[in-house]
């Protein structure tokens, strides 16, 4: 993507009411735009699992301008840089917003850990919304390569929770 197209995403978020923009690209290719509280936006390339850069723009500056990567902005897309890796894993995504539970009560044994084999349909772990538990099941066969939640944590729409090695 050329700079003058990053450039118009950022102004776009800045305008916005927006605080984060996703773009991906082909290729496994995506461009993430974080507008934070202190009005600074943060551009995260993630072009490979191996390249990372993290590009800070004050509302005042007009050009992006690569900086030392910001370390906590790293941390936060460590999860999507191996995501990345579309042909190897599948991606178990949220459906919908709510606690992540690796469990069906405090007492049990998690539904998966690392290493399982599971099939289609098998429940992976139940999300609470609205005092409701709705249990996900895995739409592939495969195993499970990394848990990407903790359990009893707050999960977004469309955040990764498991990477599956399909079979």
């Amino acid at each position: 993507m050329k700079k003058q197209k990053i450039q118009e995403l950022i102004e776009l978020v800045e305008q916005s009411d927006i605080q984060e923009l996703e773009v991906h690209f082909f290729g496994g290719r995506k461009i993430i735009i974080r507008k934070e509280s202190g009005g600074d936006t943060y551009v995260v390339n993630t072009e490979t699992p191996s390249t990372k850069t993290a590009v800070r723009q004050s509302p005042s500056q007009t050009k992006t301008e690569p900086e030392v990567p910001v370390e906590e902005e790293l941390e936060k897309s460590e999860i999507a840089s191996e995501v990345e890796q579309v042909g190897k894993f599948y991606e178990l995504k949220a459906p919908m917003v709510g606690t992540f539970y690796r469990k069906p009560s405090p007492d049990s044994e998690p539904y998966v850990n690392t290493g399982d084999h599971i099939s289609v349909g098998q429940v992976v772990c139940l999300i609470e919304a609205m005092k409701l538990f709705n249990e996900v099941k895995s739409e592939v066969n495969g195993t499970i390569k990394k848990i990407a939640v903790e359990d009893s944590s707050p999960v977004e729409f469309g955040q990764v929770l498991f990477l599956i090695e399909p079979d």
